[in-house]
């Protein structure tokens, strides 16, 4: 929350820190460093809620469920306590007065975390010791990550290009079909072709140990997948069929296939015009070199 510290209380908070501030009104103030005298009424309270609320320690399956439940709490909590003024009224009946003078809420704040990260050229972007797939229209520009408390959003100018739950695992997930370079529709249709989960069975079901772990299959299908973009569907389909006639599954393969394809094709023969056709055949002589070097 806190960038910089100055004399006495002055500091310079984080910028979205002082956005959720503004965002409900908040007038933020530090404590002085080294004087923990001066936040004990928090830390009083946060021990009574621990007690109070969360002992035994509870379980819920997500923030939602324990908001819901955290709401009830309090509400029960005000209504069976007295205020510590107004001895004479309830906690719940004292902000029932209140209420009518509050500020109206304004809804919840949008906080999250966001870093500037770059996209790879397979369509993968690494935050937070994660990698996480993007849209392949994002590859070759920075995006912007926003790391909430239970997502990941992923944003280029403005528009969504990845949205995953938060956290994923550490590493690149196994599964071949889970790297069909994000959300990309149509990458995701040409993982459903024939040819090409022929393809990828096949790379997990080799018996030769010399051959790539899985990691490097999970990377050579997604450059394969990858050339979706510039040559398209039909194309890498027929790719991955011809591989598989040869018995061949590697990207490398595929890739050369391709490269094959985009070759332009020859150009055509060139007739000879009848009146240019040579009525006697040129015989090969050596000797004549022979004379044009006596004639020298």
């Amino acid at each position: 929350m806190v960038e910089a510290i100055f004399v006495g209380k002055g500091r310079l908070y984080n910028r979205r820190f002082l956005q959720m501030c503004s965002h409900y009104l908040v007038d933020p103030v530090a404590c002085t460093p080294a004087s923990g005298w001066e936040k004990g009424q928090v830390e009083n309270q946060v021990g009574l809620v621990r007690e109070d609320f969360f002992t035994p320690r509870l379980r819920f399956k997500n923030l939602d469920e324990l908001n819901a439940w955290l709401l009830d709490k309090c509400i029960a909590y005000a209504k069976a306590h007295r205020h510590p003024v107004l001895v004479d009224q309830t906690i719940w009946e004292v902000f029932g007065a209140e209420r009518p003078k509050l500020v109206p809420y304004a809804g919840r704040f949008d906080g999250f975390h966001a870093v500037t990260a770059s996209v790879s050229k397979t369509c993968l972007v690494r935050f937070d010791n994660n990698k996480y797939s993007v849209a392949a229209s994002a590859v070759g520009r920075p995006v912007e990550v926003q790391a909430y408390a239970d997502r990941i959003v992923i944003r280029q100018d403005g528009r969504i290009v990845a949205e995953h739950p938060h956290p994923l695992a550490a590493a690149i997930p196994s599964t071949t079909l889970a790297l069909c370079a994000g959300a990309r529709p149509q990458t995701r249709r040409l993982a459903q072709r024939c040819s090409l989960q022929r393809l990828g069975a096949a790379g997990r079901d080799r018996a030769d140990p010399t051959q790539a772990s899985t990691d490097d299959g999970n990377r050579q299908m997604v450059d394969i997948l990858n050339a979706v973009l510039s040559d398209g569907l039909p194309a890498v389909e027929a790719a991955c069929a011809e591989a598989l006639g040869h018995g061949v599954h590697s990207a490398d393969v595929v890739l050369n296939i391709l490269a094959r394809q985009r070759e332009p094709a020859p150009p055509a023969n060139i007739m000879t015009p009848a009146a240019l056709t040579l009525r006697h055949a040129p015989i090969a002589d050596c000797a004549r070199y022979d004379n044009l070097r006596r004639a020298i």
